[in-house]
């Protein structure tokens, strides 16, 4: 007769025993028994409430899935003869997807004569990584890319701690505002205004 290496409901140590004598302890405490180790000789088996164990495995599932973060790659596209005010602007908004926790691939476009100065594009994308290192690092140098040279910015913070420290400036905000005025009328009082137009 075979037997398994038996585990109570609470992980304590039944011993070996029997299928017949684990099948009879799982019927008489009202619950099933599990193979958890079939590899093992002779294989485990467990004492459990199986629809509970996978309810509470799928809440884990479900909680793991919540807390986890989706990377997202913004583009950000420049010409190798940029305007001044247009760079400073296009930094701002690397600036803004690094802060919020993104990544940032930036593209230089290359058109006719300007695919012979490849050094003008690797010079852009240098000065924009040394504008933005207390941001964000450079994750992938610059390259060419037929027309175009690449290169991508990571940020340096996690995008949950991205978004936590922005919560917590809105906060700081909402907690400095000036109270409104309107907001202390009541939807009643609101309504009447328009109505009468006082």
């Amino acid at each position: 007769m075979p037997e398994v290496r038996l585990v109570g409901p609470n992980g304590e140590q039944v011993g070996i025993v029997r299928i017949d004598d684990a099948l009879r302890l799982a019927r008489e405490s009202e619950l099933d028994l599990v193979e958890v180790a079939p590899t093992a000789r002779p294989p485990v088996c467990k004492l459990m409430d199986f629809g509970k164990f996978k309810y509470e495995t799928a809440q884990k599932a479900r909680e793991s899935r919540r807390n986890q973060t989706n990377t997202v790659i913004k583009e950000m596209k420049l010409r190798p003869k940029i305007d001044a005010h247009d760079y400073e602007t296009k930094k701002g908004h690397v600036v803004r997807f690094l802060k919020q926790g993104d990544k940032v691939k930036i593209t230089i476009m290359f058109r006719g004569r300007e695919q012979h100065r490849p050094e003008l594009g690797f010079r852009l994308l240098q000065r924009l990584a040394g504008d933005v290192e207390e941001l964000g690092y450079v994750e992938s140098a610059p390259k060419q890319d037929g027309r175009n040279m690449i290169m991508v910015l990571g940020p340096h913070k996690k995008k949950a701690e991205a978004r936590a420290e922005a919560r917590a400036e809105r906060d700081r905000r909402a907690a400095e505002a000036p109270p409104d005025r309107r907001s202390t009328r009541t939807a009643p009082q609101e309504a009447e205004t328009r109505a009468t137009g006082t």
